[in-house]
């Protein structure tokens, strides 16, 4: 009897092991993509040669401004450009010449050292959107951002599996002074999520910033001889590069930083109407600059960036997830895997105002364009909407639910002997199911990507629950998240010298909103 009361004992801890286990919380970040896969590839060999060597000549004869930057037309001039005034000319080579000291892939390290990423060669990794003014969700509507706001999203990200990355600006927090909210959004980043994230590149002086309150974070050493920031440098198309954005490209490259040099193109506006043309321009805007970065510091990380979109002629609004925007994107990857650089492009672009099936339609479009593509970096991962004005709450948790199908995607088609399955197809025989037999058995828990948001329920039990649609479930979602965030520990000290930094660069400073 005793024996017996043991055993029931036993049973029933096992239980209240298993069901606690069910109902915990648990924190999971997947590891960056490795893709067992092929990349898509539209361009043959005579076609890559050609823009190569047009976007040579762009260089060469055309050649780029370096606006309101003496110290940058000084640089071009002693490493063998032809300067011009603010023109910068570029003979043939020399760009390509530089850029062979840009590392081909690079650890961005996190401060939990379990989610440092790999950026470049068959790598994908994933971060979320960036820069919006505004934020939606189901309850509030289309408003400004907060700090609030940004303060979830960065729950958010913390707490997505498949997400890799804190990101940057994940939307911009519009109640703090312009000048001061990098210090909180940096503090976001660094307090409230232990993945990587990115620096601020909207003044010189805030990528400084950025720099030095890293160096608390992990040591000025470190910094200085390892990437702990990746950060997007925008060129203003066409061939044009500003003081603001080179001026922090300067600052990072100076620090060991990565720095994505990104054209921003709307097709038709900012660059050609023709795939092959804008190919052409972004090659062209992407040598200069990172040939740049390598003349401020030779070895810094940079990726080759595309962020490109085609135009609505009617209306004049960009569009996305259109058949351009894909072969723009697939040609591109092309061009930076000759350089042997990383890549960064794609998103979860869409141009609805809603999270809505023209989103969901071109949303996956996007993100499929990406994987295929060879992407090595994907800003705007999640929480893309109304072209890139508004971070919208659902729609993180959507798209973040179906970044896991990329990973799945990614792994390629197994055929190992537990694969091959043939134990399993001889236990069954003609006329059986799989569905007791050992190998599903054994494999069921893991043979399917599971979703955390969509229904799959019958329709009764759907009606029963209240018959919600997808950005029904996704509020619910975006609700439990958050109630069950758990904010990773830091140390103490370094949590104190962070707040004492910031607390004493604004003090410094007089509120700007302008």
């Amino acid at each position: 009897m005793a024996e017996a009361n043991t055993r029931r004992r036993a049973r029933g801890g096992g239980g209240a092991a298993r069901r606690a286990e069910r109902t915990a919380v648990r924190i999971e970040t997947a590891k960056y993509i490795e893709r067992n896969i092929p990349n898509f590839e539209v361009l043959n060999e005579e076609a890559l040669e050609i823009i190569e060597t047009n976007a040579e000549t762009i260089l060469a004869e055309v050649g780029v401004n370096f606006v309101d930057n003496p110290d940058a037309l000084k640089r071009w001039k002693d490493a063998g450009a032809d300067v011009d005034g603010e023109r910068v000319r570029i003979p043939r080579g020399l760009a390509r010449e530089l850029i062979k000291t840009a590392p081909s892939q690079f650890t961005q390290h996190a401060r939990n050292p379990e989610k440092s990423v790999v950026i470049g060669g068959r790598n994908l990794v994933l971060a979320p959107v960036y820069g919006p003014p505004f934020v939606r969700d189901i309850h509030g509507g289309r408003r400004y951002a907060t700090m609030d706001d940004f303060n979830k999203f960065v729950k958010l990200a913390y707490m997505s599996k498949w997400l890799h990355h804190s990101g940057g600006t994940v939307c911009e927090p519009t109640d703090i002074p312009v000048n001061k909210r990098h210090l909180d959004m940096l503090m976001a980043h660094m307090t409230l999520s232990d993945k990587p994230f990115m620096g601020s590149v909207t003044d010189p002086s805030r990528a400084q910033d950025s720099v030095e309150m890293c160096e608390i974070l992990f040591g000025k050493d470190f910094v200085q001889e390892n990437t702990v920031m990746t950060s997007l440098v925008n060129i203003n198309s066409p061939m044009t590069f500003d003081d603001v954005m080179m001026g922090a490209l300067e600052v990072y490259a100076k620090n060991n930083q990565a720095c994505i040099i990104s054209p921003f193109i709307v097709g038709g506006a900012m660059a050609p109407v023709s795939v092959a043309g804008t190919l052409t321009q972004v090659l062209a805007e992407v040598l200069a600059g990172i040939s740049y970065s390598q003349i401020i510091r030779p070895g810094a990380p940079a990726i080759f960036g595309a962020f490109v979109t085609s135009i609505d002629m009617n209306s004049g609004a960009p569009t996305f997830g259109t058949p351009e925007a894909s072969h723009i994107t697939y040609g591109a990857g092309q061009l930076a895997r000759r350089l042997n650089l990383p890549y960064r492009s794609a998103g979860s672009f869409c141009g609805s105002k809603l999270p809505d099936a023209q989103a969901a339609y071109e949303t996956a479009n996007s993100l499929n364009m990406g994987l295929m593509a060879g992407v090595n970096f994907m800003l705007h991962s999640c929480g893309w909407l109304e072209g890139g004005l508004v971070a919208d709450f659902e729609k993180f948790v959507m798209d973040a639910d179906q970044l896991g199908v990329l990973h799945g995607l990614a792994k390629g088609v197994t055929y190992d002997e537990n694969a091959q399955a043939m134990e399993a197809i001889r236990e069954v025989g003609p006329g059986g199911h799989y569905l007791g037999c050992a190998h599903t058995q054994a494999n069921f828990k893991e043979a399917f990507w599971k979703t955390d948001l969509l229904d799959y329920k019958p329709y009764e039990t759907w009606e029963d629950e209240g018959a919600r649609d997808t950005r029904q479930l996704a509020a619910a979602r975006v609700e439990r998240l958050l109630a069950n965030y758990q904010q990773p520990q830091i140390d103490p000290a370094i949590n104190a010298a962070l707040n004492e930094y910031v607390a004493e660069k604004k003090a410094s400073m007089p509120d700007a909103f302008t």
